[in-house]
């Protein structure tokens, strides 16, 4: 399976892990002993890395992009600092959180696009699906992790219910336990003992296990903006993916 190993887009996904690693961990409670502006300068990092990766990706990622950190900003304030979902170290939203969306969405997309994930997504995508629910599981026994195996849930059904997103969507929940078990063991982020702070009958991780399952709302979201500002165009996408599938059946 990895003798026909052949990766292309490298140079535009590998910057964004990279980066949201070694920001998170600038950004933590450590390196707060020796600097008061870690948050700064992961706020830096991250953008520096985003304007690479508009430079590098497609028009239409790039549009993505872009949409996605206003949307993103909206998400961020209204669930951290209007509803309690999580809280930041600060109890703000750092400004590299809504670039880090889009760094994110747009580096699941060129993973997804690599010919060797291409080639092989059927057994990736069966090996994700026992993962994810692996994952959650053992997070639901050992943490009694509700709420991150309710998400799990909702994502497995979201899965089957558009099976297209299934290889976006499995790479994107494990990008976000990435990001999450940094973030929150560096102590960036921290999520509450039960969902939002209120709900007792809830218990939640930290981070609830699952929680992947709301870049499903993030990516509909930008998808809606490039529709409405790029009909157009969109039209033209849905009338190609159409095609396509068509002849895959045939």
């Amino acid at each position: 399976m990895f003798n026909d190993l052949n990766l292309k887009f490298t140079h535009i996904y590998v910057p964004g892990f990279i980066v949201i690693g070694l920001g998170l961990f600038i950004d933590s409670l450590y390196i707060t002993q020796f600097t008061s502006y870690g948050q700064e300068i992961t706020n830096s990092l991250v953008f520096i890395v985003y304007l690479w990766m508009l430079f590098k990706t497609s028009k239409v990622t790039r549009i993505l992009m872009l949409v996605g950190v206003p949307i993103a900003l909206v998400g961020e304030v209204t669930l951290s600092i209007g509803l309690g979902m999580y809280t930041y170290r600060l109890e703000n939203v750092p400004h590299y959180v809504p670039l880090g969306h889009a760094v994110v969405y747009a580096s699941i997309y060129y993973i997804t696009k690599e010919p060797w994930v291409r080639k092989h997504q059927q057994v990736i995508i069966k090996f994700l699906y026992a993962a994810m629910f692996i994952y959650s599981l053992l997070w639901l026994i050992l943490a009694n992790d509700v709420f991150g195996f309710m998400c799990m849930v909702i994502a497995m059904y979201l899965f089957r219910r558009f099976p297209d997103t299934q290889l976006f969507f499995l790479l994107m929940f494990f990008m976000v336990v990435y990001l999450e078990l940094l973030g929150t063991y560096f102590g960036c982020w921290v999520w509450p003992p039960v969902w939002f702070d209120i709900f007792t009958w809830i218990p939640s991780a930290n981070p609830p296990s699952g929680i992947g399952a709301a870049y499903f709302l993030f990516d509909a979201s930008c998808l809606l903006a490039y529709k409405i500002f790029n009909l157009q165009k969109w039209q033209r996408l849905r009338r190609h993916q159409g095609l396509r599938r068509t002849q895959a059946s045939a």
